[in-house]
């Protein structure tokens, strides 16, 4: 039977790779959950559409609304779609490295690298989310003094549907963000 620091240096190897799994396997987590939660604000946005009247000063007009008639709704669309990517390229490399038994980040320059692309996602992914989020605003309420009605009384579907994408947006936001801490984790410990 062996005493002493040899011992002590073993268990302590073996905590450290329980500890390295651990978050290599909360990188993948949360890799997969941006991927999902993009996939899904894209999917509810292409989806939004809908048609409907709309009565001004009494006469009744037909009103029709998608997705790509609003800039900052087609800003939702790109960004979900290259975050979804992104994401899903991470998600890959991560789960291959995880199969080859090596850490999920293979160097400081891939950490780095990581690290910004997650911060320029986040902050697309706000920026995208806010911009749909004054268009919604602006369906919700309509236009005071004047004769534009709320359109999502007509086209509650399609307001639903952006609602819902918008969430799902800054949730794919806060995700970046968790996943660019545990880069900046990984790289204060390495």
């Amino acid at each position: 039977m062996m005493s002493g620091p040899l011992v002590e240096t073993r268990s302590s190897e073996r905590k450290g790779s329980v500890v390295l799994r651990r978050s290599d396997l909360g990188h993948l987590v949360l890799r997969l959950l941006c991927m999902l939660t993009s996939v899904a604000a894209l999917s509810f946005m292409v989806t939004a559409k809908e048609a409907s009247t709309v009565s001004i000063y009494g006469f009744q007009l037909p009103v029709y609304s998608k997705w790509s008639f609003s800039h900052s709704f087609e800003y939702v669309v790109v960004i979900s779609a290259a975050v979804a990517a992104h994401s899903l390229l991470q998600l890959l490399i991560s789960a291959s490295s995880l199969l080859r038994k090596s850490s999920v980040i293979l160097s400081r320059n891939h950490a780095w690298l990581i690290f910004a692309a997650d911060q320029a996602f986040a902050y697309a992914m706000v920026s995208a989310a806010s911009a749909a989020t004054g268009v919604t605003n602006l369906n919700r309420t309509g236009i005071r003094y004047t004769a534009l009605p709320n359109f999502c009384k007509p086209l509650h579907s399609f307001c639903d549907h952006v609602a819902i994408s918008i969430a799902f947006t800054f949730f794919s936001c806060i995700l970046l963000a968790a996943s660019a801490v545990q880069d900046v984790i990984w790289l204060s410990n390495n």
